[in-house]
């Protein structure tokens, strides 16, 4: 049940902000909205505000945004708040909007774990003293940068891990600099509960919100290269190709739920990027073909027959639900295999 929840709450976020971003976009620039919905198929509940209808639906698979002009069947649009009688710019703006909404999302939740949990510090550098322990005890401080054990240089903090661990109850020196001085201590490590010694130091850090957004927006755009050159590597045929439908997403998540609420927000980051960047591939339905008939648009001086254009993302729509068919039976098949690929 659990994992339930936690699948809905994933969803239902990374939805509704792609499709706040349309929405708020559209409305900003005065297109007329019918309709924000959550979800497809039948209505669940909803109302009607300022002439939207605001609905949350049965399958929890997609959102959308119904705006004033974009079919061209209908019939009656107020002149002036129709989408195609906003400039190119302007609708490119509403397009685009729900995918970089996404990257904002993405940055935000970075930030509330830094804020909350904390963002290691680079290096070799203490960024806190648990009270009592032999390292506050031998006079190790926060914003101390450890720079040998035992006589040996420590160059990052997985070798700080392991040097400590192999020396239970042995008096350890340590050298550590602070304002640029060296100053020698000694330090015996301890059994910790799991049985690993330890002295007392972490490299997590607690961010203020400006530090901590700023950094989530830095890990965030990190991500997006690292993502996207993974997917060059992928179409030459440097990696192989691993695409993840929704099955593969409920058995993170429900990975996620088992190690905690900040490694499930880490998660609903990862996979808020990755939608955003798939919306902007240009791929019939997505928003990235929309963006690209746009551009087609300003380059013209004139719009692509939308009837023409309809078909296409009716056809684009069909393939992506064959591929979320093929991705979803690879998903299954792994699980009752071997598990996720790429899982331990």
């Amino acid at each position: 049940m659990a994992t339930f929840w936690a699948s809905i709450f994933v969803f239902a976020i990374l939805i509704f902000f792609h499709e706040l971003g349309h929405f708020a976009v559209a409305k900003a620039v005065g297109i007329k909205v019918h309709e924000f919905s959550l979800g497809f198929g039948p209505k669940l509940f909803g109302q009607n505000r300022a002439n939207t209808d605001y609905n949350v639906r049965l399958i929890p698979l997609g959102g959308y945004v119904r705006m004033a002009g974009m079919d061209p069947e209908e019939e009656e649009v107020e002149e002036g708040k129709g989408f195609n009688d906003k400039t190119v710019l302007q609708r490119v703006a509403v397009i685009i909007a729900g995918p970089l909404m996404n990257f904002l999302l993405a940055a935000v939740l970075m930030a509330i774990i830094f804020m909350l949990q904390g963002m290691p510090v680079q290096g070799t550098t203490v960024a806190g003293v648990l009270p009592g322990q032999p390292a506050e005890q031998a006079g190790i401080r926060a914003g101390d940068q450890i720079y040998s054990i035992a006589g040996e240089k420590m160059d990052d903090w997985e070798e700080i891990i392991s040097t400590i661990s192999s020396r239970p109850g042995q008096p350890t020196d340590f050298v550590v600099i602070r304002d640029e001085q060296r100053i020698e201590l000694t330090v015996t490590p301890i059994k910790g509960e799991e049985g690993r010694a330890m002295i007392g130091i972490t490299r997590v850090q607690k961010l203020n919100p400006l530090a901590a957004l700023v950094n989530g927006v830095k890990l965030t755009s990190q991500v997006i290269v690292l993502i996207l050159s993974f997917v060059g590597q992928m179409i030459v045929g440097q990696a192989p190709a691993d695409l993840g439908g929704p099955v593969r997403m409920v058995w993170e998540i429900d990975r996620a739920v088992d190690t905690g609420f900040y490694y499930l927000l880490q998660l609903a980051a990862f996979l808020s990027i990755n939608l955003g960047l798939f919306n902007l591939f240009p791929i019939p339905a997505l928003d990235g073909s929309r963006i690209m008939f746009l551009g087609l648009e300003g380059l013209r001086g004139r719009p692509v027959d939308p009837s023409k254009e309809n078909f296409i993302h009716m056809v684009g729509f069909g393939l992506l639900l064959l591929l979320v068919v093929f991705v979803t039976y690879n998903d299954v098949l792994q699980l009752f295999t071997q598990g996720p690929q790429g899982s331990p």
